[in-house]
């Protein structure tokens, strides 16, 4: 079940919403739960039995962590459980890679290939993981004794809001939202204004971008012109941006209407001077997540050496590639956004401080584009041949583009870079960072939600085309 269909906007969410708002506190939670379950068993009822049983495990085992004293029993413990963890993910998610590439190395020395059945993918399993990772890592260093009511671990791992593609929620966050939250009208009704909101980036912008870039970079690049290709990657360059962050935003407004407070994981990416600071605006939690639980253990940046740094920073990178999808081209992905952040530290923040804002930004935005380009074309010969065409400046057929797809890329980039103007910040926190809202704040908030909506459901109602990126990571 995806937030943009029909049948969770009309059906799941009223009906959800509804029970929730008028039973009794102390059933309030287990009403979420119980919704969870449903919401992630309409999309995999085969998995929901996985992610129950590995919760109800690792559950036990944080609790005998917690429980002895003994530091070398209490890491086992934690091992135990890192490798539970780690274990589903590498067996769901990259067991059929490995074996492919496997047979491919076996196939060029003549040998027969490993006979296997593919395994299906659970969606949202890296974020589930990633949860349950940063719940035990956390007991391990004292940073929150376990949960006690095993409900409530239930709760923060199977959140219906934000279990399937983040943000990626640290257990300390919401640990006493979990027991005990305020629910106020003001918060029920920005949260919706959010979740509407994000609604509209995703089914009128993303969806719309979509087409495009499936038209152009899916279709004949042989005969396709640099400019067709270009704008083939610049319909995936906003499509990607504003699926991933209307999904985020879709998921901080509905944790707001029922109580909870969810990090943000946008901030305007494409204005970054630099990719080091991309990676500070770009899914925020994912980079939090790798930043508190990979790049510091392995050493991070402080008093190691330079060339230390680097390979901390390239091991992070990669696996962040890897993390995105089992496939060469996220791997390459990732080591083309970690080297840039190398060169960063070498010289090319200095550099790009020198040749003033809008360079920095322009440059930046180019290379995010380039990297979008690695990270979209999963054949190696379809993503060397758009490589080629986006820098050779090659004439070819044109594809025909519609008024819609120039007034949507007008809207993305203006939406994409408002925040860089003193109206833009303005805007952002009126409509999404506000705590409270006047009488006339939420006339015109709920003004433009129920226009995003209606246009929104109508979109949907027209079109079967409603796909989610991040759902596969």
């Amino acid at each position: 079940m995806v937030f943009s269909s029909i049948f969770f906007l009309l059906y799941f969410l009223p009906i959800f919403l509804l029970v929730y708002h008028f039973i009794d506190k102390k059933y309030k939670n287990y009403w979420i739960l119980a919704s969870s379950i449903f919401f992630y068993a309409w999309g995999a009822p085969k998995f929901i039995f996985v992610v129950l049983t590995a919760a109800i495990v690792d559950y036990s085992l944080v609790n005998k962590m917690h429980a002895v004293e003994n530091p070398t029993h209490k890491k086992r413990w934690l091992v135990f459980s890192l490798l539970l963890n780690l274990g589903l993910l590498a067996y769901f998610k990259y067991a059929n890679f490995f074996i492919e590439n496997v047979n491919a190395l076996l196939e060029s020395m003549g040998m027969p290939a490993v006979a296997w059945t593919e395994i299906a993918l659970p969606i949202g399993i890296s974020f589930y993981i990633f949860q349950s990772v940063t719940y035990a890592v956390d007991v391990y260093r004292g940073v929150n004794p376990p949960v006690k009511n095993f409900s409530h671990y239930l709760l923060f791992i199977l959140s219906f809001p934000q279990m399937i593609a983040g943000p990626i929620v640290k257990f300390n966050h919401i640990a006493h939202q979990l027991a005990n939250r305020d629910e106020t009208a003001d918060d029920r009704l920005l949260g919706f204004y959010r979740f509407c909101i994000g609604l509209g980036k995703k089914v009128l912008i993303a969806n719309v971008m979509a087409v495009y870039a499936d038209r152009v970079l899916d279709g004949d690049l042989h005969a396709a012109s640099s400019a067709m290709v270009w704008l083939g990657i610049g319909a995936y360059t906003f499509q990607i941006y504003f699926d991933f962050s209307g999904y985020s935003d879709m998921a901080i407004g509905l944790g707001r209407m029922i109580g909870f407070k969810f990090p943000e994981n946008f901030n305007s990416p494409y204005l970054s001077g630099s990719i080091s600071e991309f990676w500070r605006r770009w899914h925020m939690t994912l980079g939090g997540f790798m930043k508190e639980y990979l790049y510091i253990p392995l050493g991070g940046n402080r008093g190691v050496s330079k060339n230390r740094m680097f390979f901390n920073m390239g091991v992070v990178f990669l696996l962040s590639g890897l993390w995105h999808g089992a496939s060469w081209n996220f791997i390459l992905w990732g080591a083309f956004h970690g080297l840039f952040l190398i060169l960063d530290r070498l010289f090319l923040i200095k550099l790009l401080n020198k040749l003033g804002t809008v360079v920095s930004v322009v440059f930046t935005f180019l290379i995010v584009m380039v990297g979008w380009a690695i990270f979209r074309m999963e054949n190696f010969e379809a993503m060397k041949l758009v490589l080629e065409k986006m820098f050779s400046f090659q004439s070819g057929a044109a594809i025909q583009l519609s008024p819609e797809y120039w007034m949507i890329l007008t809207v993305a980039v203006l939406f994409s870079t408002v925040t860089a103007f003193r109206f833009g910040k303005m805007a952002e926190q009126f409509f999404f960072h506000q705590e409270t809202a006047s009488v006339m704040g939420h006339l015109v908030l709920f003004a433009v939600a129920m226009v995003l909506l209606i246009l929104s459901i109508s979109g949907i109602a027209a079109s079967g085309f409603n796909p989610f990126i991040y759902y596969r990571f």
